[in-house]
């Protein structure tokens, strides 16, 4: 076997356990927090601005770290282990502040997570001499299959409204903490022996955030953000959506409602599928047209949510789900991968970060509110109609506002 394809298979490995980890509970414990515990609107979408509040600190510091001192593989191990042991802890809470804390504490380590795999993923193909472009997307679409694996078994052995999904997501994070163990470091972290000689912004690992100099990239950031909060809707309040059809007599007992989250996983069958078109997307059409592709899918996949049922209007609830490929993977796994054309190896890991910080920070803290609010101020089905409004709307802006670099239009690996 090539040292490319061990170094593949490895990266495959590390992906589906990543995403297997959250696809064990984030789509599912919407149903648990308003079906079991009974939670309100906005006590749901505060669990969700978890990953938002966690977001905004853990990813950029942690990427910092990884840039100055602790190898990535390291780090990701260590919070994992964290991360794992506080949603141990998160199952067997019922009361709100103790499940908060501890899941708010979780997400504390998972989210920087995020970022790390995938600067270990482009270190590790850039050391193998592979093109991060054409070979990360196959690589990173078994994390979306883990996350599909994950979330099939948690509805299927009907854990979907039951604090277990929690311990299954627990046992999954210190598999990934031991598995990361057994990875040697792709990079050297920089040489504390020339920090005299360094900028204090580069003693401190900052670099990342003068990307916001740059008018384009710092608009490109900002747009992420407000497709973050796309992200987090859709997460929060998809699956209590369709679980509450089970009240009305005509839906009772129907698929989409007893199973739900199998319904939903076709959003991720289709993210996998996505993720393939990735590199022929980029390369032939650019990171601009990419992203409107993004924002105009989600008008569709909220505008689809709210327009159907699982009775006679199964069908849009279903091309609902396939939509979400497209949505997710062209915001997500693109931006993620200009982000990463845009930077220098040495801040790779903290520019992640800040990726991460933007939508999963600041994208997901507003969405989880806002979405809340909305669901509690308007109900359902009407509150899909205003999310679909806002994409329609922010998508007009970038397309507007947003000036693409020449070289941007034919992203090439970093050297």
């Amino acid at each position: 076997m090539s040292q490319a394809t061990t170094i593949k298979l490895r990266l495959i490995v590390m992906n589906f356990l990543q995403f297997a980890v959250w696809g064990s509970w984030l789509i599912s414990l919407g149903a648990y927090l308003g079906g079991t515990l009974q939670f309100t609107g906005t006590q749901i979408g505060s669990f969700f601005a978890t990953m938002g509040i966690a977001s905004l600190i853990t990813p950029a510091l942690f990427g910092i770290i990884a840039d100055k001192w602790i190898p990535d593989e390291r780090l990701i191990s260590f919070s994992h282990i964290f991360a794992g042991g506080l949603m141990l802890l998160a199952a067997y809470q019922t009361d709100y502040f103790s499940l908060y804390t501890c899941v708010l504490l979780s997400v504390f380590f998972y989210m920087p997570t995020l970022g790390l795999t995938n600067a270990v993923a482009y270190n590790m193909l850039n050391k193998a001499g592979l093109d991060t472009v054409k070979h990360f997307p196959p690589i990173r679409v078994f994390g979306t299959i883990g996350f599909i694996v994950a979330m099939v078994a948690v509805d299927l052995m009907g854990l979907k409204t039951s604090n277990l999904q929690l311990v299954v997501s627990a046992f999954l994070s210190f598999a990934l903490a031991g598995y990361m163990f057994t990875f040697k470091s792709s990079r050297v972290v920089s040489d504390l022996s020339v920090q005299g000689k360094k900028s204090l912004k580069e003693r401190l690992g900052l670099q990342a955030f003068g990307l916001f100099r740059d008018r384009q990239m710092a608009l490109f950031l900002v747009f992420s953000a407000l497709l973050g909060i796309c992200l987090q809707i859709t997460n929060g309040f998809a699956n209590v959506y369709l679980t509450g059809f089970g009240e009305d007599p005509r839906y009772a007992g129907s698929f989409g409602v007893e199973h739900s989250g199998t319904l939903i996983s076709i959003s991720q069958i289709s993210e996998a599928v996505c993720i393939l078109l990735i590199p022929f997307f980029l390369k032939r059409y650019g990171i601009k047209t990419v992203m409107a592709i993004s924002f105009f899918a989600w008008v569709l996949r909220f505008g689809l949510l709210g327009a159907g049922n699982p009775g006679e209007g199964v069908w849009m609830l279903i091309l609902s789900m396939i939509v979400y490929g497209v949505a997710f993977d062209f915001f997500n796994i693109s931006g993620s991968l200009y982000v990463d054309q845009k930077v220098e190896p040495i801040m790779r890991s903290s520019a992640q970060g800040l990726f991460i910080l933007m939508t999963n920070g600041v994208g997901s803290f507003v969405g989880s509110y806002a979405a809340g609010f909305v669901v509690d101020e308007a109900g359902f089905p009407d509150s899909w109609f205003i999310f679909a409004g806002y994409a329609l709307l922010i998508g007009m802006l970038f397309v507007f506002l947003f000036k693409e670099d020449k070289e941007d239009k034919r992203l090439s690996p970093v050297k």
